[in-house]
């Protein structure tokens, strides 16, 4: 799986190679800047893109537009963003975006090993994988407003893992009941939030975040 990774910390930089490269990835590219970000996303069109938010010339969003502009680009380009803080407007511009893999997660969680080559791999094969602390601040900021506020505290508990990135299976597990009981609970969240049928879980998925996301 080729993987361009953008990070502007020379040991962060290194560790994150050494770490995917262990577990199989080839690094096509490793960058600290955004114009070379959007250098490498456009010449190699990875499978995955590991991007910090904030790249040097401007230190802001510079990792994130670059991003964002490869996706314009390429759709469907799947990007896991890494960023030091939750930040809402990076987080709800990136999941607007509903073409491909998307993810967006705090540095803090590198440190779980198993828990970011997952969170890369899902996102490279389409789906999505969104920090927890990110999903909170998403769902407590439109708690308030319709239509969200149509859902039950058990759907709302269900919504926020399935933001998440985990399957009915995983979600069933988590809250420790039938798998059939949580497919109940997503149907109904998916028609109280209006949203279009579809047998594609991860555009699913996807349509709800991107609701959320404003």
């Amino acid at each position: 799986m080729r993987v361009v990774l953008a990070e502007d910390l020379a040991l962060l930089r290194d560790g994150l190679i050494r770490l995917l490269e262990a577990f199989g990835f080839e690094i096509v590219a490793a960058v600290d800047n955004g114009p070379s970000l959007r250098r490498a996303l456009s010449e190699h069109r990875p499978d995955v893109a590991v991007v910090d938010v904030r790249l040097p010339p401007t230190f802001t969003d510079e990792g994130l537009r670059a991003a964002l502009d490869a996706r314009r680009e390429h759709p469907g380009l799947p990007v896991l963003v890494l960023s030091q803080h939750v930040e809402q407007l990076y987080a709800r511009e990136l999941l607007s975006d509903r073409s491909g893999g998307i993810g967006y997660l705090l540095k803090d969680r590198v440190s779980d090993v198993a828990q970011f080559v997952d969170a890369v791999q899902r996102v490279a094969a389409g789906g999505t994988a969104l920090d927890p602390d990110v999903v909170a601040q998403l769902l407590t900021r439109h708690a308030r407003e319709e239509p969200l506020q149509r859902l039950t505290a058990r759907e709302r508990e269900v919504l926020g893992l399935m933001a998440e990135g985990r399957s009915n299976a995983a979600i069933a597990a988590r809250l420790f009941v039938t798998e059939k009981a949580i497919s109940k609970h997503t149907n109904s969240i998916f028609g109280k939030l209006d949203l279009t049928r579809s047998e594609d879980d991860n555009r699913r998925v996807l349509a709800v975040l991107a609701y959320l996301g404003g």
